[in-house]
């Protein structure tokens, strides 16, 4: 059953929101649920939503307008295709006439690097959606296809191939949260409520750091209001953000919630990640009594000279004091995000993990860790966007010793795909030359081995793009302008480098 939070609008442009996967997932992105709100509160607009599994639209694809589409993640593409074929659309923007709708999309995939898909989209949303969609709805009710795409090159944050395009950044004036609740969601019945956009702290490889700086928050007095107003609705609540415990009223924000729960009031809270310096007693204290058991920190790197490089300045002291203040305020366990191949990474930066984790359980005895490893995967719009991705036999190495070394230790250890990191770094920083890739590899069946058939087929060269770039060359997504640079990011890569 859905609950939609608002009172929709109707009219005579019909407009579609795809999400490309499942509708389970597409009830839990926030972003997506968001946006769709915008359009189906829009006056004229007949807003649809769509997903992989629930296409059910009330109209022909020649009486749709427009068709925009969310991607969050880089194997996203293969979602894009399958609802293309559903609709029977073809994939280029090239050989689609008149009769077909115009067809977009945004997300954190196209904000950091749109060039792999430019040949599927007429045009794409770069950076904050919130404002620059509002625009876009009204030039697309109100024009014909070729007139909205003139003024849309003209719309912050729009990007019309091959167009210059200024990255959108909105203040955060109305807090966003989830305007439609569902039982189908990944998240059931959940209200989430953003706190806070961007992260301060600048880690070397963090994309949603640096794509969404400045870091901003919203104002405490709107998220209480947001709460109540979700409370009215359903019983749970999560808050939201890469860095929501450095709101300059977090504390507050807790002890409003902690307080509701001890006067009677049923809440099921959860809040994502933990910021590692910065757990307190009373965050536990609330977080437990909201039912959360577990929760997780992110270290990245064990050894402090590793931390040091790439921006994460954590201290040893800090990691440990957050899984005590953990354990000791009624958290049953703790999950420990970490990275390998890290750019200047050794064998002793490996072996740092060992001696952490085996610090970490003789003084936590009963506490339940578990280190969940990633590799790392050079992303664009970051310091380490020209860096080299490591060797994928390397990594599997070092996942293989450290999953044996930490099960000798009693601790329990998760490790990403190497070989999928490996196919999300080339599509991270791939450029035009990926579109025909990206086609036949869903055609394929989209398994690893329908990527390595694809690229023998075509015969495309993606060494630069797991190899890295020349701090001289230019790079695919330079047609971003982008805050932060591309020079300071230059130069917090070499300052980097230095260490």
């Amino acid at each position: 059953m859905l609950k939609k939070l608002y009172t929709p609008k109707s009219g005579n442009y019909n407009f579609l929101m795809a999400y490309p996967a499942i509708e389970e997932f597409a009830l839990s992105s926030l972003g997506y649920l968001w946006l769709y709100k915008i359009a189906d509160t829009t006056e004229g607009v007949n807003a649809e939503r769509i997903s992989t599994d629930n296409i059910n639209i009330k109209k022909s694809v020649q009486d749709i307008g427009a068709i925009a589409f969310s991607m969050s993640f880089d194997f996203d593409f293969a979602g894009v295709f399958e609802i293309f074929d559903k609709l029977k659309i073809p994939y280029y923007s090239s050989q689609r006439d008149e009769s077909f709708p115009l067809i977009f999309a945004g997300g954190p995939v196209l904000t950091t690097n749109p060039e792999p898909y430019k040949a599927f989209f007429d045009f794409m949303m770069i950076g904050d959606g919130e404002e620059s969609f509002r625009q876009v709805l009204e030039i697309l009710k109100n024009n014909d296809k070729q007139r909205a795409l003139e003024l849309l090159s003209e719309v912050e944050g729009v990007y019309v191939p091959d167009k210059p395009v200024k990255k959108a950044t909105v203040s955060l004036n109305d807090v966003i949260y989830t305007p439609i609740l569902s039982e189908k969601s990944y998240f059931k019945d959940t209200f989430i409520i953003e706190v806070a956009r961007g992260c301060m702290n600048r880690c070397a490889f963090c994309t949603a750091s640096y794509t969404n700086l400045p870091f901003r928050h919203n104002d405490f007095n709107k998220i209480i209001e947001a709460i109540d107003f979700g409370l009215k609705h359903t019983n749970k609540i999560a808050l939201l953000g890469a860095q929501i415990s450095a709101h300059p009223q977090f504390n507050d924000i807790m002890q409003y919630i902690r307080e509701k729960i001890e006067s009677g009031e049923e809440i099921e809270l959860g809040i994502s990640s933990l910021r590692t310096d910065s757990v307190t007693p009373e965050m536990v204290q609330t977080l437990v009594l909201g039912g959360q058991k577990h929760s997780t920190i992110a270290i990245e790197a064990a050894s402090e000279r590793l931390r040091k490089f790439i921006n994460k300045n954590l201290k040893e002291d800090q990691i440990l004091n957050a899984v005590k203040v953990a354990r000791e305020n009624g958290l049953k366990g703790l999950k420990i995000y970490s990275m390998i191949g890290i750019p200047t990474e050794t064998e002793d930066d490996i072996k740092e993990f060992l001696r952490l984790a085996k610090r970490i359980k003789d003084e936590n005895k009963g506490f339940n860790i578990e280190f969940s490893f990633s590799t790392f995967v050079p992303k664009p719009q970051t310091p380490l966007q020209w860096s080299k991705r490591e060797d994928t036999k390397s990594l599997e190495a070092k996942q293989k010793f450290l999953e044996k070394e930490l099960r000798k230790l009693g601790v329990s250890s998760k490790f990403s795909s190497a070989k999928w990191d490996f196919w999300q770094t080339v599509l991270s920083r791939g450029d035009e030359s990926l579109s025909p890739f990206l086609v036949e590899v869903y055609k394929k069946g989209g398994k690893i081995g329908a990527y390595k058939s694809a690229l023998k087929e075509l015969n495309i060269d993606i060494s630069k793009f797991i190899d890295g770039f020349d701090i001289e060359e230019p790079l695919p997504w330079d047609i971003i302008e982008n805050y932060p640079r591309k020079q300071l990011l230059l130069n917090e890569y070499k300052r980097l480098l230095r260490r």
